[in-house]
């Protein structure tokens, strides 16, 4: 049985992981943003 909206995990990462973050300019402030307010668990996929 195929249930709806099944995400991959691989295509997950690569849109909104750590090193997609990492890519652009926005993703490391929003990063920096998260690391500011204590969200430090960011790990690499």
């Amino acid at each position: 049985m195929h249930y709806p909206r099944r995400v991959s995990k691989i295509k997950r990462a690569r849109t909104q992981g750590f090193r997609a973050r990492m890519r652009t300019h926005n993703g490391r402030k929003l990063l920096n943003r998260k690391r500011r307010h204590g969200f430090h668990k960011i790990t690499v996929c």
